[in-house]
C-alpha cells in the first residue's frame, strides 16, 4: 500500500469520525429541544388547567345575581361581535327562529328542505326495492342525504369578514306548476341595498325516471356583488356524509368515491388514492358515488371544483365528501343553472339524464369494463336482464339463460379450440418420432423446426387453441364487471343466496382467514368445485396433445390445483351472481365439450390431416420468415457452443 493510499484512508477514516461526532452532537442538541418543547407544552396546559379550575371557582362563588349578569354580558358581547361580522339585516337571519323542516315528493324521492341554510338536508328513495341492508335486514329505505350530515352554502364577506349562508334562515314558499313543485329559497343580505340571494329547486313528478331523479338548482342573484368573495367568482360550498348501504362495507367501500367529468379532457375521471382533487378548471358534472346509488351536481358549464373525500369515522359512516365550486360571476348575471343527481346507478336511467338539453354522459360512472367490454354489457347483457325480468322471471333463472345464451355465441369458438387440440393429439404419433429423435436440449430449435413443418404440412395452427380463448375473455372480463355493478341485482334472493350482488354465507366464521374472509360462500365453493372439474377435464384433452412437452407438472399443478383454491379466496366475499354465473359457465363449457368430444372421430381427423400432409403444400411467406428466425438462433447457439468447448 503506497503513501497516498494510507493518507486517502486515514483522511476518510477522520471524515467518517467527525461526522459521525457531528451527527451525534446535533441528535442530542435535537433530543434536547424536543424534550425543552415537551416541558413547555406541559407547562402551558398545566396553567390552562389551572387557569380554567379558578375561573371555575370564581363563577361558582358568585351569587346568582352575579351570574346572570355575566351570562347577560357575554350573550351581548357574542351578538355584538356577530353584528359587527354579518351587518345587521344577517345577524337577524342568523338568530331568527327557523321554523320546521318541510319535505316534498314524487314518485321516486322525497326531499326535505331546511330553512336554515335554505338547503336539502334530506333525500330518500321512494321506490320499495330500494332499502338498506343492517343487520340481516332491509326495513329502511336508502337515503342519500341524511339529516344533520349535509352542509351547503355560498361564501360571502362583508369587509374583511369572511362567511357562508349555512347558518343563516331562508324565508322559503311552496309553489305547485304543471308537472313540478318549485321550492324558493330566498336570504336578505342587506335590506338597504336590497342585496338578496335565492335559491330555487324544482321537483319534477312526470312519470320519466331520468327526469324526476333529477331535482333544478337554480342560484339567483341581486346586487350580491359587494359581498361576493372575489369580484369575479362565487363559491359554492357542498359536503355531504355516506352511510353504509350494502352488505359487504369493504366492497362498498371501494367503490364509493368522487368522480368527475373533465370538459376539456372530455373524459371521465375518478379521484386519486389520496382522495383529493384540486384546481380542475374544466368539470362539467360530478358526483359523489355509492357502490348502487349517486347524488350528482351539473355545473352547467366548465367551471373549476375543489374535490376530496375521506372514510367516515363513526358508526355507519362510509365516506365523508367535499367540494368547493368556483362560479364564474358577473354583477350583470342575475340567474346561474344547476341541478342535482339523486338517484341510483341505473344504466337505463342514467343514459337518458339531459341537462341543459345536453347529454350529460353519467352513466359512464357505472363500472361496466371500459371501451373493450363495455358494448357487450351495454347492448346485450342490460337488455336481456331487462327484458327478462320485465317478463316476471327471477334472476336466478335470468342468469341461467343469459350463461346459455353466452355460450351459444361463443360456441363456434369454443368448437374451434376443441378441434384445434384434436388435431393435435392426431399428430401424436408424429410428435413422439420427433421428440425421439432430438432429446438433446441443444437440438431445441431443430425439434421447434421439425414441429412447425409438421403443423404445416398437416394444416394445423399452433395458435388455433389460443385465439378462441383470448377471443372469449374479452366477454369473461364483462361479466365479471356487470355482475358486482349491477344494481337488478341488489337485493335479489336465490337459493340460500339473500342478495345476488353481495356474497352468500352459509357459515359465519368465528375469526377472520387472510386473503379469505370470515365466511364461507357455498356458491364460491361450487363455482371453485366446477374450475376444478374444467380444468382438468381440460389438462386431460391437452395432455394427450403435448405429452412428453416439458413442465408438464407444473402446468398440471398450476391448472387443475393452484388456480381453484385462489380463485375460492378471491371470489369468497364476491358477488353471489358472479359466482352462480361462473359456475353456471363451468358446467356448461364441460357439457359441451363432452357432447363434442362424443361427435368427433379422433381416427377421421387423423386420417384427414395425414391425406392434408400428403399433399404438395408451398410455404407461407410468414411460415418461411418463422423459420428463417428459428435457422439463424440455432446457428448462433452453435457457434455459443464452440466458442464455450475452445
Amino acid at each position: 500500500m503506497d503513501k497516498k493510499t494510507i493518507i486517502g484512508l486515514v483522511l476518510m477514516i477522520a471524515v467518517f469520525i467527525g461526522f459521525s461526532m457531528y451527527q451525534s452532537g446535533e441528535a442530542e442538541k435535537y433530543q434536547k429541544w424536543q424534550h425543552e418543547q415537551k416541558v413547555q407544552a406541559q407547562k402551558r396546559a398545566e396553567a390552562e388547567r389551572l387557569a380554567k379550575m379558578a375561573e371555575q371557582q370564581k363563577y361558582d362563588a358568585m351569587s346568582e345575581e352575579e351570574k346572570e349578569a355575566l351570562r347577560v354580558q357575554q350573550e351581548w358581547e357574542r351578538a355584538n361581535k356577530e353584528l359587527v361580522k354579518y351587518g345587521e339585516t344577517l345577524h337577524e337571519a342568523l338568530n331568527r327562529g327557523a321554523g320546521s323542516n318541510f319535505t316534498v315528493t314524487n314518485d321516486v324521492l322525497a326531499v326535505e328542505f331546511s330553512p336554515r341554510g335554505g338547503k336539502i338536508v334530506g333525500v330518500t328513495l321512494l321506490d320499495e326495492k330500494y332499502t338498506r341492508y343492517e343487520k340481516d335486514v332491509r326495513d329502511e329505505q336508502v337515503q342519500l342525504i341524511y339529516p344533520g350530515t349535509s352542509y351547503f352554502g355560498v361564501e360571502l364577506r362583508n369587509g374583511d369578514n369572511l362567511f357562508d349562508t349555512d347558518s343563516f334562515v331562508f324565508d322559503s314558499s311552496v309553489t305547485e306548476v304543471e308537472g313540478a313543485t318549485v321550492v324558493t329559497m330566498s336570504l336578505v343580505v342587506d335590506k338597504a341595498t336590497g342585496a338578496r340571494l335565492d335559491y330555487v329547486y324544482t321537483i319534477h313528478n312526470t312519470g320519466n325516471l331520468s327526469r324526476d331523479y333529477l331535482v333544478d338548482f337554480d342560484v339567483k342573484q341581486h346586487n350580491l356583488q359587494p359581498y361576493i368573495t372575489k369580484e369575479d367568482e362565487m363559491m359554492i360550498l357542498w359536503r355531504n356524509q355516506t352511510m353504509q348501504n350494502e352488505h359487504n362495507r369493504e366492497t362498498e367501500d371501494m367503490a364509493t368515491t368522487i368522480i368527475y367529468y373533465d370538459a376539456y379532457e372530455d373524459e371521465m375521471n375518478e379521484l386519486d388514492s389520496q382522495g383529493k382533487h384540486w384546481g380542475n378548471h374544466n368539470v362539467r358534472w360530478f358526483a359523489y358515488k355509492q357502490q348502487y346509488f349517486t347524488s350528482a351536481f351539473f355545473t352547467g358549464g366548465s367551471i373549476h371544483v375543489d374535490m376530496h373525500v375521506q372514510k367516515g369515522n363513526t358508526g355507519n359512516a362510509l365516506k365523508n365528501f367535499a367540494s368547493e365550486i368556483f362560479v364564474p360571476f358577473s354583477a350583470e348575471q342575475p340567474e346561474y343553472n344547476f341541478a342535482f343527481y339523486f338517484g341510483p346507478n341505473d344504466f337505463r336511467v342514467m343514459e337518458n339524464v339531459v341537462f341543459n338539453g345536453m347529454a350529460t354522459g353519467i352513466e359512464e360512472i357505472i363500472p361496466m369494463g371500459g371501451w373493450l367490454v363495455g358494448w357487450f354489457n351495454r347492448w346485450i347483457t342490460i337488455p336481456i336482464f331487462t327484458w327478462l325480468s320485465e317478463n316476471g322471471l327471477g334472476f336466478g333463472l335470468i342468469i341461467l339463460i343469459l350463461t346459455i345464451i353466452v355460450k351459444l355465441i361463443i360456441l363456434p369458438l369454443t368448437y374451434k379450440s376443441y378441434m384445434s387440440t384434436a388435431k393435435m393429439r392426431a399428430v401424436r404419433p408424429e410428435m413422439e418420432e420427433i421428440n425421439k429423435k432430438y432429446p438433446k436440449k441443444e437440438d431445441a430449435m431443430k425439434k421447434q423446426q421439425a414441429t412447425m413443418e409438421l403443423y404445416r404440412k398437416a394444416g394445423i395452427s399452433p395458435m388455433g387453441g389460443c385465439l378462441p380463448l383470448l377471443i372469449q375473455m374479452p366477454i369473461l372480463w364483462a361479466m365479471f364487471r356487470f355482475f358486482p355493478a349491477s344494481i337488478e341485482l341488489r337485493g335479489e334472493s336465490f337459493l340460500w343466496a339473500d342478495d345476488l350482488s353481495s356474497y352468500d354465507s352459509i357459515i359465519d366464521l368465528p375469526f377472520n382467514i387472510p386473503f379469505y374472509g370470515d365466511h364461507i360462500s357455498l356458491f364460491a365453493l361450487l363455482m371453485a368445485a366446477s374450475l376444478f372439474g374444467y380444468s382438468y377435464f381440460t389438462y386431460k384433452q391437452q395432455s394427450a396433445a403435448t405429452a412428453g412437452q416439458p413442465g408438464g407438472g407444473v402446468m398440471k399443478f398450476m391448472m387443475v390445483y393452484f388456480m381453484p383454491v385462489m380463485m375460492l379466496f378471491f371470489f369468497n366475499s364476491y358477488s353471489s351472481g358472479l359466482c352462480y354465473y361462473y359456475f353456471l359457465s363451468q358446467m356448461l363449457t364441460m357439457l359441451i365439450m363432452y357432447i363434442i368430444r362424443r361427435s368427433v372421430d379422433d381416427e377421421k381427423v387423423r386420417a384427414k390431416l395425414l391425406a392434408h400432409a400428403a399433399k404438395p403444400r408451398k410455404k407461407s411467406k410468414f411460415q418461411e420468415r418463422y423459420e428463417e428466425m428459428l435457422r439463424q438462433q440455432q446457428e448462433q447457439m452453435n457457434r455459443e457452443q464452440r466458442r464455450q468447448r475452445h
